[in-house]
């Protein structure tokens, strides 16, 4: 098996004294679309958190192509190539369509490739054109989730991580984020996600994990999930780690 891109091994995270994550191990591979499933509070931003630098891990390591990354900073962590697309999108809503996504690419670019990046997000993206230069505020939810993601590509990340990506949309638009991330992955892009509908997310999956109270109860291909863990019971909180008798 190649190196993978994202390797967690063993990362334990606390939030002061409450202890968030206990000894979480996953991995991504080159052009895989993992999906991490769990109830809220299960720990599942935590980890994206976690790999963003965003929290420091108390113990463990996570390696991106083999490179440490726990304890660096966010900024730093971006620029070896992941991507978080975070839970409620994070949009400067005071800044045009054009700036957010100017300052995303910040740092990351080459100027001569941001014309080109620029219509390659557009045909992802065609309302984003239109709202170029519009107030990032004054779109839509699913406007503005677009625009997260959008915002997420323009650094060519070697790991995008979506948090939450179809959270308090309409249906029409869950629908169209779920085939822009089809799209993604079909374009070969390497994908952590986050997602509560579990049953859209793991569709997509190639591989799954389950995470419960911080960790983890299963981690396998989509299809056997339900054979080796009592999915209800970790949802539910009834039964231990989910693990089917």
């Amino acid at each position: 098996m190649s190196e993978p891109v994202l390797d967690v091994r063993d990362i334990h995270v606390a939030y002061g004294a409450v202890k968030a994550l206990d000894g979480v191990s996953l991995h991504v591979l080159e052009g895989e679309l993992v999906s991490l499933c769990g109830v809220n509070g299960a720990g599942k931003s935590t980890v994206l958190k976690a790999i963003a630098g965003v929290l420091k891990p108390v113990s463990g390591q996570i390696l991106l192509a083999g490179q440490q990354i726990a304890g660096k900073v966010p900024e730093q962590v971006h620029r070896l190539g992941v991507s978080l697309v975070p839970e409620g999108r994070e949009i400067f809503p005071s800044l045009t369509v054009a700036e957010n996504l100017r300052i995303a690419a910040f740092g990351t670019y080459k100027a001569a490739r941001f014309a080109a990046d620029l219509e390659d997000v557009f045909g992802l993206f065609p309302i984003l054109k239109e709202r170029y230069r519009q107030p990032g505020g004054l779109l839509s939810g699913g406007e503005q989730q677009m625009l997260a993601i959008a915002r997420g590509l323009m650094s060519h990340p070697t790991l995008l991580m979506l948090d939450e990506p179809s959270l308090g949309l309409s249906p029409n638009m869950v629908d169209s984020i779920f085939e822009l991330i089809e799209n993604l992955k079909g374009r070969g892009m390497t994908i952590l996600l986050v997602e509560q509908n579990a049953e859209r997310a793991l569709q997509l999956a190639d591989r799954a994990y389950l995470l419960s109270t911080g960790r983890l109860a299963f981690g396998g291909r989509p299809e056997e999930m339900g054979d080796l863990v009592d999915i209800a019971s970790v949802y539910l909180g009834t039964h231990g780690e989910g693990s089917k008798p």
